[in-house]
């Protein structure tokens, strides 16, 4: 290749007016010389820095498309051409179908490549082969490729490009690739074309039958046999085949899946356990079903082998309770040293406490895992475990040397104590000692552990600590004096300092401000000053501040007019409707208005388009102005919300303020499923808090099921 034409074309374009994931693209140009470069190092460096830049994370931008043709040329050229191609797979991969959106402009540019792809189907390197495949599926369009990849199958000989041939027909025209999926998964072919076939055969939707057991047991451990593939969503093929299976929601298929792991789970080759645990876990996430039917197989499986009660322990966190017969076994795991030992006390923690409590009291300083475990997880979380005078002793004994104590360690304590109330009392000395250290967790302890006869010395120490420090540290010692005197003298003096600061600490401030209610009456100037203007650049912070604000404004001086300039305000702000929180808490605090709230109604109802949005919309128009909305339809968009998680718990608790006259027999229909379906409700969050959250959330919707059932139904 003549590389002189190509780079003065290349320098001819408009570079640093397009962007990229880090801004102007000017830097593409350089990225695509290096990579042309017959130095290995400066091209493997180029190549990553595309992958950053036009490709970051599977995103696309308006840099992107642009690049596609010069990408192409190259890769055409026979520079570094495997990777180029995959490169273009991956672009056409993070586009889109249809529209005017970046998205649709890399899918259209990828596409147009398709003679180059094509072709390069037939090329003499497997690696070349197997990218283009891959580039070419992901352009998605089927009439063009299916017949090239259809061909190529029938005389390709490589295991690895059969595979991607497969898998990139089963992509592209499930139904007409069934049966080529059913017939290679025979126990005379390669096992990277068998694991692929029976991916496929999940993909293409057939019934899984003992054919398709027998096979996948026969090839696990299966991750290797995907390690060589460009699809990176089925790398994991046990793991796939278990959650796909579970999403097809029918007896059958649970059935399969959980015959599978039962014999996964009980192998005798450590690496096939691996996998099976790994896709347990997975189906604990999907299916409610999964922690009581995996409990029984997983306690078989692993008493008396300690090494696979090790590697089962993360999946024994997720079984809690139900995972009892193995409380033994997890205990003495426990009861060794080192990080494993951590762990499995962590996970004890969930399958026995009050075991868990025992040895966690003996050990507290070399035990963070399990300490994080019994405080609820992560910051801020409610404890998990109940009172105990051994763990209370363990943890005073931490803290009458607050300077050894590590990270999070004095939160983690603090929380405990709190949780316990007074029944911790005699940890007033240690928590006033740790005090100077670590004043911000320290003084919410202090407030809740305090018995009346000894207020007066602590409200002194807190005091003292309201005085000095930073903010939040003032902040917290002053709210714990008024917790525990009702003086609010001290915080009203570091409320009205704090006024004056950022977004975040004013956001702080103004709720506790509306803590106290009528008593910051004298804040209400420092208050309303301390709101932004609207068109001035407003960021999240503003925004959430300006919410606070008008809630205290409100709680303070129980006038309207004020609240709702801010609540408009931020309402307002519609190019920001991607916000998810900050517009619940407006809407929230619109709520509290009642029928004074009448004048937001409308920005309120353009909420109702968003799922996110839309509960706590409903609830406070149900609330300002309940004569204007109509129920049945909001009950509706409540569905809708809650069974696409983006707000279920909300979305339950204004369906129950709605009340019955708001559900049709549909509306009763899709919350008894809510209530009583196996597929999980809760599929984002904190992976370990997803279960547990949807476990919640089941019960929430049963309840309101039972107080929003009909009479006659109720009483049946």
């Amino acid at each position: 290749m003549d590389l002189a034409p190509f780079f003065a074309d290349l320098e001819a374009q408009p570079w640093a007016t397009y962007q990229h994931a880090y801004g102007s693209a000017a830097d593409v140009p350089d990225c695509l010389r290096a990579l042309a470069d017959e130095g290995e190092e400066q091209a493997a460096e180029a190549l990553g820095e595309l992958y950053g830049s036009i490709l970051h994370q599977g995103s696309v931008y308006e840099a992107t498309a642009h690049a596609v043709p010069y990408l192409a040329r190259l890769a055409g050229e026979g520079v570094r051409t495997a990777e180029v191609l995959a490169l273009l797979g991956g672009i056409a991969e993070g586009g889109a179908d249809e529209g005017e959106s970046d998205e649709a402009a890399c899918r259209r540019a990828v596409t147009a490549q398709l003679p180059l792809l094509l072709a390069s189907v037939e090329a003499g390197s497997a690696d070349v082969r197997q990218a283009a495949v891959w580039a070419a599926t992901m352009t998605g369009a089927a009439d063009q490729v299916c017949p090239v990849l259809r061909t190529r199958f029938a005389t390709e000989d490589e295991p690895l490009v059969r595979a991607e041939l497969l898998g990139g027909l089963a992509r592209l025209d499930p139904a007409g690739t069934a049966d080529l999926a059913a017939g290679a998964i025979g126990p005379d072919g390669p096992g990277e074309l068998r694991i692929a076939a029976l991916l496929a055969c999940v993909d293409t939707g057939v019934p899984w039958t003992a054919v398709h057991h027998e096979a996948m047991l026969d090839l696990l451990p299966a991750d290797e046999l995907v390690s060589g593939r460009m699809d990176l969503d089925r790398n994991e093929p046990l793991q796939y085949v278990v959650s796909e299976l579970l999403i097809r929601d029918t007896d059958a298929d649970r059935d399969a899946v959980y015959g599978l792991l039962d014999t996964a789970l009980r192998s005798e080759r450590p690496e096939v356990c691996t996998e099976a645990l790994w896709a347990a876990e997975s189906a604990c996430r999907i299916s409610r079903s999964a922690p009581d039917r995996l409990a029984g197989p997983l306690a078989a499986a692993v008493l008396g082998d300690p090494p696979a009660v090790g590697r089962a322990l993360s999946l024994l966190r997720l079984l809690g309770r139900r995972a009892a017969a193995v409380a033994p076994a997890l205990a003495e795991l426990a009861a060794t040293d080192g990080d494993l030992a951590d762990r499995a006390l962590e996970a004890l923690v969930s399958v026995d406490p009050e075991r868990a409590v025992r040895l966690l009291s003996r050990d507290l300083e070399n035990r963070p895992r399990a300490l994080g475990a019994a405080c609820g997880g992560p910051l801020e979380a409610s404890p998990t475990v109940s009172f105990d005078a051994g763990l209370l002793s363990a943890v005073r004994a931490r803290l009458a040397t607050p300077e050894k104590l590590r990270a999070n360690e004095p939160f983690r304590y603090a929380a405990l104590l709190e949780s316990w109330g007074s029944g911790a009392a005699s940890a007033l000395p240690e928590l006033g000692a740790a005090l100077r250290r670590f004043p911000q967790p320290m003084a919410r302890a202090l407030a809740a552990v305090c018995p009346p006869g000894d207020r007066e010395a602590t409200s002194g120490l807190l005091r003292r600590a309201a005085r000095s420090g930073p903010p939040e540290a003032r902040l917290a010692a002053a709210r714990a004096v008024w917790q525990l005197t009702d003086d609010a003298g001290p915080l009203l003096t570091v409320l009205a300092a704090q006024l004056t600061g950022d977004g975040g600490r004013v956001r702080e401030a103004a709720s506790a401000a509306a803590e106290l209610g009528p008593q910051a009456a004298e804040l209400v100037p420092a208050l309303v000053a301390a709101a932004s203007t609207p068109g001035t650049g407003r960021v999240i912070p503003h925004l959430d501040a300006d919410v606070a604000i008008a809630e205290a404004l409100w709680r303070i001086t129980g006038r309207a007019q004020e609240a709702l300039r801010l609540l408009a305000g931020v309402l307002g702000e519609t190019e920001l409707s991607w916000i998810r929180w900050t517009f619940v808490r407006a809407a929230r605090v619109a709520a509290q208005l009642g029928g004074q709230g009448r004048p937001l109604a409308p920005a309120l109802e353009g909420l109702l388009a968003h799922p996110r949005h839309a509960p706590a919309a409903v609830l406070a128009l149900h609330a300002i102005a309940p004569g204007t909305l109509d129920v049945r339809a909001a009950a509706g968009l409540l569905l809708d919300s809650a069974e696409e998680d983006a707000d279920p718990a909300t979305a339950l608790e204004a369906l129950l303020a709605l009340g019955r006259d708001a559900l049709t027999e549909d509306h009763g229909r899709r919350l008894a499923a809510l209530a009583e379906r196996d597929l999980r409700v809760t599929a984002s969050g904190v992976e370990t808090a997803i279960a547990p959250t949807d476990d919640r959330l089941r019960e929430q919707a049963r309840e309101v099921l039972r107080a929003l059932r009909p009479p006659a139904a109720a009483g049946v």
